[in-house]
């Protein structure tokens, strides 16, 4: 397994994609530049772009949509839900 995560062994899916013709230009400098071939650069690319996807839905947070309290009630505990489900819903429950 090589550090980006891919190995030289392996399956690959030979597919064929529409690039414009002014990135594939710069896609192909790049590649050059770096001593890559095309498929690198585009891979590695490709990695990156799945990598920042992931991280973005890993680090969801709720909002916080508190209303200016000074956290629970007096007598309660954060590790007692049940109790603050029945409080919250009333009869309604």
């Amino acid at each position: 397994m090589r550090e980006d995560g891919s190995s030289h062994m392996g399956s690959h899916m030979k597919t064929t994609i529409e690039i414009a013709d002014p990135l594939m230009k710069e896609v192909r400098t790049l590649a050059a530049d770096r001593g890559q071939t095309l498929r690198e650069v585009v891979e590695t690319a490709l990695r990156k772009l799945i990598e920042e996807n992931r991280r973005r839905r890993r680090t969801f947070r709720l909002a916080d949509r508190s209303v200016g309290g000074k956290g629970l009630q007096s007598g309660l505990s954060y590790d007692d839900w049940s109790t603050i489900l029945d409080l919250s819903y009333g009869d309604r429950a």
